[in-house]
């Protein structure tokens, strides 16, 4: 049997933000900003710069006006920005965003613990963001997170995922990525899910946004490309976690996604040297070894 796999992926570099908002100790803003234009310069076409959420819940992102003011931007390349809410959204846009991203969850007790509040009261809270985004032009992104598997519930149905995929995608979501948050799952879970919500939303636009808690990442994503997912969430070096999910690990690396689409000869127009030298460059910076399995052998 002849496996049908994409002839390219888009990937979608979670770095800056979701990789570093869980480093414990401050970072300066010109270390995101370098670190930013680095990944920009690698041929990555999107790199989500930051988050517009209060200091209070997320401290490392207290700069977020200064780092997005102060990337210089290439052209063709996106920079998303996550806003929970409305007042993050103006204060994105009066800081130059024209992307930003929503962030919802398909389990009661992680929105809860996350967000603050249950799922239906985050898909009211994210409506008027999406419609003051219509209305000024600017593009919305959705999450999904846990969907496929949560720290307090367990195992998440993939129905469940789908509702909440449906509601983003139908509010205007251009795109819905799917996260395994805490990195539980398996190549077979993995498709069950991306079949079930598919079923709902065009697969077209959805996209994988996997951890790497239990080394199953790559496998599956492998397993979603089979099927039809065409873009990829990654974090270079593995940067990341969940802070409400114990010994859940960082993003899968981008160095080691890189790897195995150009390894299948699926193009991504990125320069695997040049994202590689920027994972060891803010390693180095963070005083950690980097996650990606390639990037200790280089």
């Amino acid at each position: 049997m002849k496996l049908e796999l994409p002839a390219s992926v888009t990937l979608v570099e979670v770095g800056p933000r979701d990789g570093l908002q869980n480093e414990s100790a401050v970072i300066p803003a010109a270390t995101k900003i370098e670190l930013i234009q680095r990944l920009a310069a690698s041929g990555l076409p999107a790199v989500e710069a930051t988050a517009f959420v209060s200091p209070k819940w997320v401290p490392q992102m207290a700069d977020h006006d200064t780092v997005l003011r102060g990337i210089e931007r290439r052209p063709g390349v996106r920079y998303p920005v996550l806003t929970p809410n409305l007042k993050g959204y103006h204060n994105a846009i009066a800081a130059g965003a024209d992307e930003v991203a929503i962030f919802g969850a398909a389990s009661e007790s992680f929105s809860q613990k996350n967000i603050n509040c249950s799922i239906a009261a985050s898909l009211d809270r994210f409506a008027p963001i999406v419609e003051a985004a219509r209305a000024e032009g600017v593009r919305v992104r959705g999450y999904v997170s846990c969907a496929l598997g949560c720290p307090y519930e367990g195992a998440i149905e993939p129905a469940a995922v789908a509702e909440v995929a449906s509601h983003l995608h139908e509010m205007g979501c251009f795109e819905v990525s799917l996260g395994d948050t805490i990195g539980v799952g398996t190549p077979l879970a993995a498709q069950r899910m991306v079949e079930t919500v598919a079923e709902r939303v065009p697969i077209e636009r959805l996209a994988a946004h996997f951890h790497d808690t239990y080394g199953q990442a790559l496998a599956n994503l492998f397993a979603v490309l089979a099927l039809g997912i065409r873009t990829v969430d990654s974090a270079v070096a593995g940067l990341g976690g969940c802070p409400y999910a114990r010994g859940a690990s960082g993003n899968v690396a981008t160095e080691d996604v890189l790897y195995m689409l150009h390894g299948m000869d699926i193009d991504t127009g990125v320069d695997l040297d040049a994202v590689v030298a920027a994972g060891q460059w803010i390693c180095t910076e963070l005083g950690k070894t980097p996650q990606s399995k390639l990037a200790r052998i280089v």
